[in-house]
Parts: structure tokens; sequence; C-alpha cells
């Protein structure tokens, strides 16, 4: 199975990769700012998440797996890959296994070491929303409200819900299998793992999840890696900050 994407512009193709509970439409304000510059813009939905397929194997090497496909489906040789948090995760996993289909390599917010589960909360959020009583958006921002009390952040939620029929809402992320799974999103890439290729590590100043410890490991498994950091902003440095985060990858592209 291929994964889903949305296809923006013509030129160089630069496939870009949501986070975790994320999806492709979280990156089209920038899809079509990269497609102007002359990038042919693949935005993917990762599986479990979005449009793309539902599959019980969630982790690391099967994304990467999964967009190999995708750029075999496409007949993509070499790709510029952006990747956020989870998806920088599946696309450091990409660049060390098909070093040759990459030309540039940018990570958002993210490093290759273990990060410890910190998403149960929102996960938790999502499993009580219940479709057979909420019938609406706000219902179901009503009920998120009880447990996720930044409002971004259930906006960022609330964009799983879909109809499936008049009055029939749904999520398109797979709740069961990615919580049944979520330990494989917090692990490391492999120790040994190198990419020797341009990559862009891009983290936001209110971030903490690249610190400067973080530094001689990126400096280790990328050695032709440069870190930038995007003021005024958190973990979603994208969506916080996005002139300066749109103008730091343009730079380094």
């Amino acid at each position: 199975m291929v994964l889903h994407s949305q296809i923006i512009g013509t030129g160089t193709p630069f496939l870009i990769l949501h986070g975790f509970l994320g999806m492709s439409d979280n990156w089209k304000s920038h899809g079509k700012n990269f497609a102007a510059k002359g990038y042919q813009m693949h935005l993917i939905d990762q599986r479990n998440h979005g449009r793309s397929f539902h599959d019980p194997v969630f982790n690391y090497q099967a994304m990467a797996q999964d967009l190999l496909l995708y750029c075999e489906h496409h007949k993509l040789d070499q790709v510029v890959l952006l990747g956020h948090s989870m998806g920088g995760k599946t696309a450091m996993e990409f660049a060390v296994k098909h070093p040759d289909r990459v030309s540039k390599l940018v990570i958002a917010d993210i490093a290759p070491r273990h990060y410890d589960e910190h998403h149960q909360d929102i996960l938790n959020a999502l499993g009580v929303l219940d479709f057979t009583i909420i019938d609406s958006r706000a219902k179901a921002d009503q009920v998120l409200a009880k447990y996720v009390k930044d409002h971004g952040l259930r906006l960022f939620l609330l964009k799983n819900l879909y109809w499936i029929e008049k009055k029939q809402l749904a999520l398109r992320v797979n709740l069961p299998v990615v919580t049944k799974q979520y330990v494989q999103v917090g692990k490391a890439l492999d120790i040994s793992a190198v990419f020797n290729k341009k990559t862009l590590f891009v983290r936001g100043e209110n971030s903490s999840y690249i610190t400067s410890l973080d530094e001689t490991l990126i400096q280790k498994q990328f050695p032709n890696s440069q870190i930038k950091t995007v003021s005024n902003a958190g973990h979603w440095l994208h969506a916080e900050n996005p002139q300066q985060f749109h103008q730091i990858v343009l730079d380094f592209l």
C-alpha cells in the first residue's frame, strides 16, 4: 500500500513528514510556499495517520520502508526530505538506510536519542471521545478541554476529526494502534547509524526536544550537520514562527 499524499507544484521533489497525531494538512501553507520556490512538494500522511492506511505494525523501520515504497511508486530517485518530531525520526531512519535517495535532510525539533513517553494524557483524552454522543467539533472540543488546556494543541488534535457520514464523526488517526505501540515513537536511532550528507536540525527556542547535550550526538551521527534555532517558538516551531522557519530551511536548501 502506498502512503497518501498531497502533491503541490513542480520541480525538485521535496517530501515532508508530519509529527505524532498530525497529518499532511498541518504542512499545507509551507507546502505552497516551498512550491513557489521551485519544489514539487509531497505532503505525506504516515501510516495510521491522516488518510493513509491503518496497520497494526507501527515503528520507524516500517515507516521508513513505507517511504521507500512511496518514492518507488512516484519514481523519485532523489529527494529533499523534511520531518518534524516523529516525522523527523522517520526521516533519519530513511536517510541512514537509503542515503542515495536523500540529497538534503531537514529535521525539525527532534534529536536521534530516546525520548520518554509524554503523550499519555493526550492519548487518554482522545480515547474518551464517544462519537455515539459527540456529533459536532464543538462538543468534541468541550470534552478535550477537560484534559488538554492548551487551545492550540486542541485545535491540532481536532484536525483528526472527520465525518464518516452525516452526524457521524470519527478519528483519522488509528488510535488503538498508536496507543498500544506508543513506546515505539520515543525510540532512538541506532547508535551506529551515520548519515554523511548535508543535514539541518532546526529547533524551537522554547522547546526542550533538542538540548545542548544533544549536539554531540547529532554531530556524531550527522557529521555534515548544522543546528539553527527558531526564536519565539516551541515544539511546533513551523506553526509558531512560520516565516523564520521557512527562511532558515530555504537558506539551507
